[in-house]
């Protein structure tokens, strides 16, 4: 299995690939018509992403020791950013999600040509995946008898 950082290094590279932004958007739109819907009974209030304008669901599963995330959007670039972390963070060990450092973020330009809501939204995203691996360091286990997470 790739490394956190193996894996944004493979982002680093795809997106280098693409000069202009439009071309980059297209990729995000891509990235998110891919990701796997989420089941209508994970689209709850705890499992909404509080910060974001267009409605974000994450939901984390505790399987075998690594964070396994689902979630989508409702708004298509917010779509594909949501690919991009769970591209980066699910199926990793918890303790590798609370310390990693998200530089993809930066290095492909995402952060400033977001607008500030985006912006705003995709730090949210990042809090709550990072306060559910929190919630499973300090726990010991901290999932329910189902393997969900609970939030903060």
């Amino acid at each position: 299995m790739a490394t956190i950082n193996e894996i944004q290094d493979e982002i680093i590279e795809e997106f280098s690939e693409l000069d202009d932004w439009m071309d980059r958007y297209q990729m995000l739109i891509d990235l998110g018509s891919g990701l796997t819907p989420l089941s209508d009974q994970y689209k709850t209030e705890e499992n909404l992403i509080d910060g974001c304008q267009s409605r974000v669901w994450v939901r984390c599963e505790l399987m075998d020791g690594r964070m396994h995330l689902t979630a989508e959007s409702d708004a298509l670039i917010v779509k594909g950013i949501v690919a991009l972390l769970l591209r980066v963070l699910s199926d990793q060990r918890p303790e590798d999600v609370l310390h990693a450092d998200l530089y993809f973020i930066e290095r492909i330009g995402l952060r400033e040509h977001l607008s500030p809501t985006r912006s705003n939204g995709l730090l949210a995203m990042i809090r709550q995946i990072k306060t559910y691996a929190k919630d499973i360091v300090d726990n010991g286990a901290g999932a329910d008898n189902s393997g969900a997470v609970g939030t903060a």
